[in-house]
């Protein structure tokens, strides 16, 4: 190669062009180059006429051993209940399970992650219990969330590759309430003296996933997300009716955020904890979608 200057920088034996100031801007990746040229369709949609719609787990968590001193969730059965009921109106294989230990939970998961997808659309899992740190409880300790979701990774759950896994959190993730901004007066129906708010203690942060998850969170990252002792978590409430009334026609992140709206009007009114009343809640997920998602009715 001569040694008199060209203008241009050599990358990889591939020339690149130089800029006006004759330094070339390139971006740079771990492990080699990114195709820059790929055409991408805004309107592109995952495939969603397998034989299956998918399996859908649910943990649901009310009790707990005693040595955790963690309170009872009362409510969380009636979460169950719907998000059953929602879940099954949609085509999912639904299988619920109460208070397991962590070693029956891994157990399910790993199962669930090693089983054939390859007629399913997609797949779902739901939590719903107490939250610590990057960890939501069993009934006898708690699990990396990390744990439920990398199992379900596409170098180790070949069948699920390119296809939506879908993770709901219903837990605390925080130790703040959120403070109302502009009063909402008449956005709630009345709540019966006897149904009071309480919270999932603890705290649960956001973590990263993988192509194709999204994650789904009863409540912004530091705060705590409230839950009815008869009528179930807000969050979940308002999740099922959405899905209920949109779940087969409305895109799913803008159902999440039709979700994060609704739940956003609500305010604390009768609760044990007085400094509480009045206070707010706003969900929130983490999409690492590719594509949009729709859940719309099988052919028959």
């Amino acid at each position: 190669m001569s040694s008199e200057s060209t203008g241009q920088e050599e990358i990889d034996s591939r020339k690149v062009p130089g800029n006006k100031d004759g330094e070339a801007n390139i971006t740079e990746t771990d492990g080699g180059w990114f195709a820059m040229s790929q055409a991408l369709d805004p309107a592109a949609e995952y495939k969603m006429n397998h034989n299956r719609r998918g399996l859908a787990l649910i943990f649901n968590h009310d009790w707990f051993f005693w040595q955790l001193r963690m309170p009872e969730r009362r409510g969380t059965n009636t979460d169950r209940d719907n998000l059953y009921r929602r879940l099954t109106d949609l085509g999912f294989e639904v299988k619920s399970y109460d208070n397991l230990k962590a070693v029956d939970i891994l157990e399910t998961i790993h199962a669930a992650a090693t089983g054939d997808h390859s007629d399913a659309d997609c797949f779902l899992c739901v939590f719903m219990s107490h939250g610590e740190d990057n960890h939501v409880y069993a009934y006898d300790a708690k699990i990396e969330i990390q744990q439920l979701t990398s199992l379900f990774k596409g170098d180790r759950c070949q069948s699920l590759v390119g296809k939506p896994k879908i993770f709901i959190i219903q837990a605390c993730r925080g130790t703040k309430h959120d403070e109302p901004v502009i009063p909402t007066d008449s956005t709630d129906s009345t709540v019966p003296e006897t149904n009071t708010i309480e919270v999932d203690a603890a705290s649960v942060y956001t973590l990263p996933a993988g192509a194709d998850f999204i994650m789904c969170y009863s409540v912004a990252e530091g705060y705590y997300s409230h839950r009815e002792t008869i009528n179930g978590s807000w969050y979940i409430q308002d999740l099922c009716e959405a899905l209920k009334r949109f779940g087969q026609s409305l895109e799913f992140t803008e159902l999440l955020t039709l979700v994060n709206r609704k739940v956003s009007l609500r305010f604390v009114e009768n609760c044990l904890d007085r400094s509480a009343i009045g206070k707010k809640q706003v969900p929130c997920f983490a999409s690492m979608l590719t594509k949009k998602l729709y859940l719309r009715p099988k052919e028959k």
